[in-house]
């Protein structure tokens, strides 16, 4: 090789074009004249230009103006179709603008002509990583088999050129797309090693560290990365989440800004600003990020996730499922928007749809906790608004116990799983001794523990449990959270004191409107159907009487007149079940202990006729067993 085409080589280095030969050996010797009679030979101009030019087309591309480089490349392919090194880097400019097409192209000339040359490989690497990005779902279903090729192709490139940092970098990539992160993160420090003004490679490291929760050391590299290279978009996105995670808000946008003006249609780069706005209280703003996100790569859970998290906290339900159902179309094993519709469904007291989503979660996930207590809410919700012992008799019934059961083998230390348990089995008459599963120990067991004393029927203790919960309330974020959490448990005076506390904490004040609203709301809904049930229950309607007192119960447990309805309606019924008189005297017991202001006689004679109910429902099952 030509001296002067070795000194060339090493202004080469950013995209690793040093291992390449500049130029085609066959370039013409014809003698000219440089001007002033001397003749020169043609070879020594074309040289010098050719340094030139590539050192220019390099150093456009280090600083990230790929269209630019993109031009020159091709300029110099004009002037010399043969350059090896210029169509190696026309390739890689087209490759980090997504033209892939073309840039696959490129390496495959390259390829066709010597197949040993590391860096058409490394390139035909990074170009299968990119078509990853695709929103196609023939490339999604492709998936493991472009990843299996791009690691090849890596490799092999690593093989031809050990000591060449692009093809680390591209062996790097690979790795961690597979999830191999050590791995990964190995191949990139020595990319960083062999060319320590990588760029991409710090910022590819920073990624791995801000993944494995290693924020600071992730800046850093991030911060080197941009020091090195202001046009690196990847590095600002990745600077941005770091400060993001940090709770700098303003830092964050304004480096997330700067990557969006470097790359406008960056998925994840909408995705983290939608989570900065949001975090600013700017729904709107963060509302329209996601949307974007979403138009860019609609595979991504994230977006849809986030925006049913502001739609919910609007009171929009069924807009939040809507959107989450959306997501669910573009990612049907997600089991996150799966768990989100199941929850939103039993938020929207939906029950027979959350059982089912909760039992579609656990033919996916076996032994699930979360869709287990999931399921156990679903079917507490459904008994309340059904007969007792139409929910006993149900095969879901017997179903959630069961993976009740398994799960707490499983996780013997999980005291929400045990009080799911504990509130199932009350639906039997069944009144587990609470104390025997131990005391809650964070404020989620302690609304758990609250919810089976509930259906224990000690609202008394329950309300008190929860109360204790929202008087240590210190944060309005916090109390808004536990308010939405206790007004879906149906209690409803503590989820209006914890209102309260948010809004004398600061907190959202159209999202505490909204919530108190919705208390209103759910109070009168329940005294309405008492005041429909009573009047059905006049006309000796007794079935349609007892289905809206049951509503108003599911709605608001703790409205004493609803159980006492309930109970005479029950008590009513023509030819009535064991099951139908153990409910009614239940209720009546209910009714008694909600029911704080009446007299001792009135206590004892509602306690009386409750005792009698009981005896007749027991003498009718010793009846039932001795027939059978």
């Amino acid at each position: 090789m030509d001296t002067n085409v070795r000194k060339l080589a090493s202004f080469v280095n950013v995209l690793g074009l040093s291992s390449i030969l500049l130029g085609s050996q066959a370039m013409a010797q014809a003698p000219v004249t440089n001007g002033v009679g001397t003749i020169v030979p043609q070879k020594d101009i074309l040289t010098g230009q050719i340094k030139q030019n590539m050192f220019t087309a390099d150093k456009l591309l280090a600083q990230g103006k790929y269209s630019d480089a993109e031009d020159l490349f091709r300029q110099m392919l004009v002037n010399n179709p043969q350059d090896v090194a210029a169509t190696v880097g026309l390739g890689m400019a087209l490759a980090k603008q997504f033209k892939l097409d073309g840039a696959d192209e490129m390496f495959n000339r390259v390829l066709s002509a010597d197949p040993n040359n590391a860096l058409a490989h490394a390139g035909n690497a990074i170009v299968q990583m990119n078509r990853l990005q695709s929103s196609s779902g023939t490339i999604r279903s492709q998936r493991d088999s472009i990843l299996q090729f791009a690691e090849s192709e890596a490799r092999r490139a690593c093989q031809l050129a050990p000591a060449d940092a692009e093809c680390h970098y591209a062996l790097g990539l690979v790795l961690k797309e597979q999830g191999k992160m050590d791995d990964a993160a190995s191949e990139l420090r020595t990319a960083t090693n062999l060319d320590p003004g990588h760029s991409s490679a710090l910022a590819a490291l920073g990624k791995i560290k801000l993944d494995q929760g290693s924020v600071a050391e992730a800046s850093e590299y991030f911060r080197k990365a941009i020091d090195l290279n202001s046009g690196n978009s990847s590095a600002h996105y990745g600077l941005g989440v770091s400060y993001l995670k940090q709770g700098m808000v303003d830092d964050a946008i304004k480096e997330l800004n700067i990557a969006l003006y470097q790359f406008p249609n960056s998925a994840p780069v909408r995705l983290a600003m939608g989570e900065a706005y949001q975090k600013q209280g700017n729904e709107a703003a963060a509302l329209k990020e996601y949307e974007q996100s979403i138009l860019i790569k609609p595979e991504t859970p994230d977006p849809y996730l986030h925006i049913a998290e502001i739609r919910e906290s609007r009171g929009d339900l069924e807009l939040a499922l809507a959107e989450l159902r959306s997501g669910l179309a573009q990612l049907p094993y997600n089991l996150d928007l799966r768990m989100e519709i199941a929850d939103m469904l039993v938020k929207l007291e939906k029950a027979d749809d959350a059982i089912k989503s909760y039992q579609t979660i656990m033919t996916m996930s076996p032994n699930n906790t979360q869709a287990v207590k999931g399921l156990s809410q679903a079917l507490y919700i459904k008994a309340q608004k059904a007969a007792a012992g139409a929910m006993l008799a149900s095969n879901d019934y017997e179903s959630a116990l069961k993976s009740l059961g398994d799960a707490i083998k499983l996780n013997p230390n999980d005291m929400e799983l045990r009080l799911a348990q504990a509130k199932l089995m009350s639906l039997a008459g069944t009144k587990l001794d609470l104390a025997q599963v131990g005391q809650p120990q964070n404020d989620g067991e302690r609304i758990a523990y609250a919810e089976a004393l509930t259906a224990q029927g000690d609202f008394e203790k329950s309300s008190q449990v929860v109360a204790d919960v929202v008087s240590r309330l210190a944060d309005a974020r916090q109390a808004l959270a536990v308010a939405d959490l206790v007004t879906m448990i149906d209690d409803l005076d503590n989820a209006q004191a914890a209102y309260q506390k948010a809004q004398a904490l600061g907190g959202n004040a159209d999202r505490i409107a909204r919530g108190t609203a919705q208390i209103a709301k759910l109070r009168q809904h329940a005294l309405d159907d008492v005041k429909v049930a009573d009047e059905l229950n006049k006309k000796k309607q007794f079935d349609g009487a007892a289905e809206r007192y049951r509503d108003a119960i599911a709605t608001n447990p703790r409205l004493a007149e609803a159980h006492l309805g309930l109970a005479r309606t029950l008590e009513k019924m023509p030819k009535p079940t064991q099951a139908i008189l153990s409910d009614a005297a239940q209720h009546y017991r209910l009714y008694v202990a909600l029911k704080t202001d009446l007299s001792i006689k009135e206590k004892q004679k509602i306690t009386i006729q409750a005792d009698k109910l009981s005896d007749r429902a027991n003498k009718l099952a010793q009846k039932h067993t001795g027939h059978s």
